[in-house]
């Protein structure tokens, strides 16, 4: 039996919200009080960031944006990547010598906020909060920067890269 071929060190980040700037967090399943947004590797080194923001946002919630929310910009782009150490306890998933990740941040608005389903294997409980609330609650240091930033990042003229319009 061959192993799962190591991960990609590239990855999505996607803070779902809604018009009230209420967030979702998910709560990680082996790690009780880890709180994240949506993240997830690549699956191929050329697969396009924002197919895997969908992708995980669908793997991971269940949300599926419709064509037209798509169209209307609701997946930004934000054009923002972050580099980081990987932990430790997740390395063994990368080819040997791999310890820094690329992130790319995206965000997604919903009309409203919603029940989720989740990815019982990877996360254990879901909750919308306040976006302070939300920043607070991440385990993440570039998960809760990412969430500060989003009321800057949604103001009309801010730039918001939507993918596909």
């Amino acid at each position: 039996m061959s192993s799962p071929a190591p991960k990609v060190p590239v990855s999505v980040l996607v803070v779902i919200h809604d018009p009230r700037l209420q967030v979702l967090l998910i709560e990680r399943a082996g790690q009780p009080g880890f709180w994240q947004s949506v993240t997830g590797s690549l699956d191929t080194a050329d697969e396009p960031t924002a197919a895997a923001a969908l992708r995980e946002v669908e793997e991971e919630t269940g949300i599926v944006p419709s064509a037209r929310q798509l169209a209307a910009g609701a997946l930004c782009d934000w054009k923002l990547c972050n580099v980081y150490e990987i932990y430790p306890l997740w390395r063994h998933r990368y080819a040997a010598g791999v310890w820094k990740n690329l992130e790319h941040v995206f965000s997604l608005q919903v009309p409203d906020t919603q029940p989720v389903r989740l990815a019982e294997r990877e996360h254990r409980a879901a909750l919308w909060l306040p976006w302070e609330q939300a920043a607070a609650r991440c385990f993440s240091a570039s998960n809760a920067q990412a969430i500060r930033q989003l009321p800057r990042r949604l103001r009309p003229g801010a730039g918001c890269q939507g993918v596909g319009r």
